[in-house]
């Protein structure tokens, strides 16, 4: 793999003369070979820039979480040093550091078989928990608002969000009920 590197960095300053080449004819030939090349003139990312950009439900978020490995620039918590592969499958990779019960009577579909990106952004996000949208009506992405909302209990509810009764996550309790 490093061989590989060295070669194509090799015969990419082979076809580029470093001496007399403008900083836009570097940046144009970068930019060819490599995804993922800075803008012309970039210096240092603000902070949480990678997040709002991945952020697809919020990109002016005003206060944008990150995830506490992405944020402190420890990658290789998640990644393989040197790539974007993973350590573990994605199935299994929160749970290595994400202490969740999922021994319970009733799990949540996209907890029980690793899905959490589903629900939360790994990176980082406008929204609590790292979710993926507004927490307000998170829910009723996957579950029919109508059908919910037809329910007594829930004409009652008022204000509370879904959580507020509901484990995410898992239950002992029948509907996930804490």
């Amino acid at each position: 793999m490093r061989l590989a590197l060295a070669l194509l960095m090799m015969s990419i300053a082979a076809m580029v003369p470093v001496t007399g080449c403008s900083p836009e004819t570097r940046h144009k030939t970068l930019d060819f070979f490599f995804d993922g090349v800075p803008p012309l003139g970039w210096k240092k990312a603000e902070p949480g820039r990678r997040a709002k950009e991945m952020n697809r439900n919020a990109p002016d978020a005003p206060s944008v979480r990150n995830h506490g490995p992405y944020a402190a620039r420890l990658c290789e918590a998640c990644h393989r040093q040197g790539g974007g592969d993973l350590v573990l499958p994605v199935e299994e990779l929160c749970l290595y550091c994400h202490a969740l019960d999922l021994r319970k009577r009733k799990v949540h579909g996209p907890a029980a078989t690793g899905g959490c990106r589903i629900c939360h952004h790994p990176h980082g996000s406008g929204k609590a928990f790292l979710l993926v949208s507004d927490p307000a009506d998170f829910c009723f992405y996957c579950h029919d608002k109508a059908e919910v909302s037809s329910r007594e209990t829930h004409k009652t509810a008022g204000a509370l969000s879904c959580t507020d009764c509901h484990d995410p996550h898992s239950s002992d309790n029948d509907y996930m009920l804490k």
